[in-house]
């Protein structure tokens, strides 16, 4: 069972499936969403728009199934 686990760790860590570059990238774009709005460059109305279309876009992401793994 170890190795089990063990392999399915090293697969994940040499997998080239962009599916698995999308919610680091889209954790960036949150908090990238959360500094722009604290230093006013986008407007409180624009975050309260942007950060949950990010939440939504990473849930539906996770949903999808990925061939690797």
């Amino acid at each position: 069972m170890e190795n089990m686990e063990t392999m399915k760790g090293d697969m994940c860590k040499s997998c080239k499936c962009p599916h698995h570059k999308v919610i680091p990238g889209l954790i960036a774009l949150f908090g990238l969403t959360f500094l722009l709005g604290a230093t006013g460059t986008l407007s409180a109305s624009a975050v309260n728009i942007i950060w949950p279309v990010i939440i939504i876009v990473a849930g539906v992401s996770k949903m999808t199934s990925c061939k690797c793994c």
